[in-house]
């Protein structure tokens, strides 16, 4: 049975990298979703910055082909959308292809009910959901595999632990003590300035990432080897499709 297996990140530097990872360990770009805050702008579709690595006029607006990823790979398709309550991001995969029918829409809040309802269609739950969206909000980004089989699953866990994301439980636990609830589409989003805030709280030294993909290698079992293969924080939401 196929699984959702689900991390949000910080900083998009560190998404990016954990998607070129996922496809340099064989896992296809259609199975690799990822949206991220752009809210400071790092993806304007029209130049290359120095972490973004997608073709030229990548971004095609709010459309379903503008956010499918193509021959270059799931970066090669990034889309840019303006989302109510999570505000401008970046996106493309197969966990917007779920939610295009919404974005695509003229409802207003009905892009920001299609992300949650694209999230729990793939598994997770209504609490899981509604973290993973108000992380985005508040700057972050979330990369989901729809891996195929245990040992895809397997590598794609590794992988994405090993870039330093955050399962929705203990992001969930951090946002709460603050007093919020949920997520809400009518809240204003986070502005430049209260994203470097909220990534300044989250910044930590994570030994696991001094390691480098480069040093782990990983097998058809989806068992990780080499350097950093033994350091493992808390494991990502995984949900069965």
């Amino acid at each position: 049975m196929a699984q959702a297996i689900t991390r949000l990140f910080d900083t998009h530097n560190e998404a990016l990298s954990a998607i070129r990872d996922l496809e340099a360990a064989g896992i296809d770009h259609a199975r690799i979703s990822l949206i991220a805050n752009n809210a400071d702008k790092w993806h304007d579709g029209d130049r290359r910055g120095d972490d973004n690595d997608t073709a030229e006029g990548a971004a095609k607006g709010a459309t379903t082909g503008g956010l499918i990823g193509g021959a270059g790979g799931l970066l090669a398709g990034l889309g840019m959308l303006a989302i109510p309550g999570l505000g401008p991001v970046v996106a493309a995969g197969w966990l917007v292809s779920t939610a295009a029918g919404a974005i695509a829409g003229a409802v207003a809040g009905g892009a920001a009910g299609g992300v949650l309802g694209a999230l729990k269609d793939a598994g997770h739950s209504d609490d899981d959901a509604q973290v993973y969206a108000e992380g985005v909000r508040r700057g972050g980004s979330l990369v989901s595999v729809k891996a195929q089989d245990s040992g895809e699953a397997a590598r794609a866990e590794q992988i994405l632990m090993t870039h330093g994301g955050v399962d929705a439980e203990r992001r969930g636990q951090d946002y709460r003590q603050t007093g919020w609830a949920r997520f809400d589409e009518n809240a204003a989003p986070y502005d430049p300035t209260q994203i470097a805030a909220e990534r300044d709280r989250y910044r930590e030294p994570r030994s696991f990432q001094g390691a480098g993909s480069d040093s782990i290698d990983y097998g058809t079992d989806g068992r990780a080897t080499g350097v950093g293969a033994d350091l493992r924080p808390s494991g990502p939401t995984v949900r069965d499709l």
